[in-house]
């Protein structure tokens, strides 16, 4: 792994949410009651936990996002802002109370139900806000837990003005070919692939992405067709245990070796280090890495 200098410029587009969380001793059936051993909260959203992670592996990072006007926002706000996180484009809206995801995990194992509230109240106009950082971003990243529109008007706009964008196509949900076609990765769950892509076999899938589309599990395993052969790479530690933001660790990771021009090999390695090390602490943003931790 290379890392330059220079501090990479990446602005996120996406959600925030605080994770409730209930640890059980099973997951309940259909019209079952269990009683939780324990409960938490945590930052959440696809997006907040992509920014963080982000900057926390060195990059400067713009979030553009919406949260309610109410006290979980403001915790959310001054969290990011603690991570070094420039929320000048996050935007508060009193329509909606901030976003929340109700999570139930057992053994590692969970059932997560998101309320995404006030983050579909992100708008085309929220990103066109951001204008003058995306003419000088390095890379711009999205998730599928904000409104289509405003991913879709994301990726023309990276698109126009030339710039890198990467997608984590979660939680899965059919995409116009538009949209797959110009951006420059794809990060998405194996279990979602038929959603985001069709009944289409999941090897044609990968060798017509080669290089763009990374398939994960939740064994911390990646996928993807290299235009000569399937590459697997997987590493996990024997302390692992919780999987909740595991995808978008690895997207950071990924993220950030790119745009310090490494290797498509070197990403999946370096986006797999950061997603095993998130998992060995609860919450999607606590165990993210720093880039201190790696030369250390």
């Amino acid at each position: 792994m290379n890392f330059s200098s220079e501090q990479p410029q990446i602005i996120v587009v996406g959600s925030s949410s605080i994770d409730l969380v209930l640890e059980t001793e099973k997951l309940p059936a259909a019209n079952e009651t269990v009683l939780a051993v324990n409960s938490d909260s945590y930052f959440g959203g696809k997006g907040a936990n992509q920014a963080v992670g982000t900057a926390r592996l060195g990059a400067s990072v713009y979030f553009v996002g919406c949260v309610g006007m109410d006290p979980l926002g403001q915790q959310i706000m001054r969290n990011l802002v603690g991570e070094n996180v420039n929320v000048g484009f996050v935007h508060e809206t009193d329509k909606e109370a901030t976003g929340t995801a109700y999570v139930t995990t057992c053994d590692g194992n969970a059932a997560i139900v998101v309320v995404p509230a006030a983050n579909n109240y992100l708008t085309k106009d929220h990103v066109e806000a951001a204008d003058k950082y995306f003419h000088t971003a390095d890379l711009i990243l999205i998730q599928l837990e904000v409104p289509m529109d405003v991913i879709e008007h994301t990726v023309k706009k990276a698109k126009r003005l030339g710039k890198k964008i990467g997608l984590y196509a979660s939680p899965g949900a059919p995409l116009k070919a538009e949209v797959l076609e110009n951006v420059d990765f794809i990060i998405a769950k194996s279990s979602e692939l038929h959603i985001v892509f069709g009944e289409e076999q999941r090897e044609d899938v990968l060798k017509k992405y080669f290089n763009k589309l990374f398939l994960r599990d939740d064994t911390n395993s990646t996928i993807y067709f290299d235009g000569t052969e399937m590459k697997y790479y997987r590493n996990n530690y024997d302390k692992t245990v919780y999987k909740m933001g595991m995808g978008d660790a690895f997207t950071s990771g990924f993220a950030i070796a790119l745009c310090h021009k490494n290797s498509i090999e070197d990403c999946v390695k370096f986006g797999n280090e950061v997603s095993a090390r998130v998992s060995v602490k609860k919450g999607s943003q606590t165990g993210l890495p720093r880039i201190s931790d790696f030369f250390s």
